[in-house]
């Protein structure tokens, strides 16, 4: 294992650099297609690759490697490769103490070459598995609806997902087994126009009126409750013109929830109206939660004796289609990708120093996994 995951290490850092030079925002076709073309470079030679359909219309068409084996074992790796960032905003690798600060670093090319090195590793041992395949998709960061290939695999053994990883509080290692359901309200706005300055009386401010649906759903937030719920509005779009009373507008909000019940709460809270305002509120985007540390806590515990250090399930908020996929692959953990921090974030990185580790991790996960 130790072996592995320096060779890993070592190539990691290389195939991040060019991953991350790969402007890949969510919904350009050409980026997705030129980082799909880089990964397929990377695999080992006994990869059978395939494209499918993407989850949302569009897009790019998503990525599959499949290697065969002769155990008896199927496991599923899973990424993506779209990032939030715009190719205007796009920042290309750099090192800085440490630090590989890049667009897309940790969330999650780190995450996808650490994964493509695991594959690498299980193609030179064939008989410990029957098949591993490797599932990268380019709408991950802005899809409303489901994952569309979570039936095709509900068949594996195992989903392990690479999303950024990190340590507890006590400096072990940590692997997301919780997560929060995701949820996004949009509520559109129609008022009227009127001029601002010689006739304000005569329009219906959409500005304001989203301005108040905003408030309403801030005053749901309670991260500390029962449901853990958070509320927060993200965007409102008001106005074309700056004497002109706003007559439509768009805002939204981002929800996150132990059940996807408490977001229908929030939006059953925002009025029809407002002030002559007529409001549309809808749930946009219902993403579910996942909750698999009943499930893979035997697991955890043999894979840390194998490593020689404790592997602990922890929780995290932010969405992932580790969610998903752990609705048809009970045996489901994320957090398996390097440690970092500042995603969606021009200073996004990678930590150097955790590809080393976090492969282990991984590894021994893996192994684990092979000998139930």
């Amino acid at each position: 294992m130790e072996w592995e995951a320096a060779q890993i290490a070592r190539h990691a850092e290389r195939e991040l650099e060019a991953l991350v030079a790969v402007s890949s925002p969510s919904g350009d076709r050409r980026g997705a297609e030129e980082a799909v073309s880089l990964c397929s470079a990377l695999l080992p030679n006994e990869a059978v690759i395939e494209r499918i359909p993407c989850s949302t219309a569009n897009y790019a068409a998503d990525f599959a490697a499949r290697v065969d084996g002769t155990g008896k074992r199927r496991i599923l790796l899973l990424g993506h490769l779209d990032t939030v960032v715009s190719h205007d905003g796009h920042r290309p690798l750099e090192r800085t103490a440490g630090r590989l600060v890049g667009s897309g670093s940790i969330d999650m090319k780190g995450g996808v070459v650490i994964a493509i090195g695991v594959l690498r590793a299980l193609a030179l041992q064939p008989e410990l598995f029957a098949e591993a395949t490797l599932l990268l998709v380019n709408d991950e960061e802005w899809r409303t609806g489901g994952l569309a290939h979570a039936e095709r695999f509900a068949g594996m053994d195992a989903c392990l997902c690479f999303e950024a990883g990190q340590l507890t509080p006590d400096g072990e290692e940590g692997v997301v087994v919780k997560r929060k359901a995701a949820g996004t309200v949009r509520v559109r706005a129609h008022g009227r126009q009127a001029h601002s300055g010689s006739a304000p009386h005569r329009g219906r401010n959409a500005l304001l009126a989203l301005a108040t649906a905003s408030q309403i759903v801030a005053a749901a937030h309670d991260p500390h409750g029962a449901e853990r719920l958070t509320a927060v509005p993200t965007i409102i779009n008001a106005g074309e013109a700056f004497n002109v009373v706003p007559g439509s507008g768009e805002l939204f909000c981002d929800l996150r929830a132990n059940e996807l019940e408490a977001f229908q709460r929030v939006l059953g809270s925002i009025p029809q109206s407002h002030d002559g305002v007529r409001l549309e509120p809808e749930l946009v985007r219902q993403w579910p939660g996942m909750n698999s540390r009943e499930r893979t806590g035997p697991l955890l515990s043999d894979a840390g004796e194998r490593l020689g250090r404790p592997i602990v399930g922890v929780e995290r908020g932010g969405a992932s289609d580790a969610s998903h996929m752990a609705a048809h692959v009970p045996l489901t953990v994320d957090g398996l990708g390097p440690r970092g921090g500042a995603a969606h974030h021009p200073d996004e990185y990678v930590l150097e120093e955790s590809l080393e580790p976090r492969a282990q991790v991984a590894l021994a996960i893996v192994a684990s996994l092979l000998d139930r």
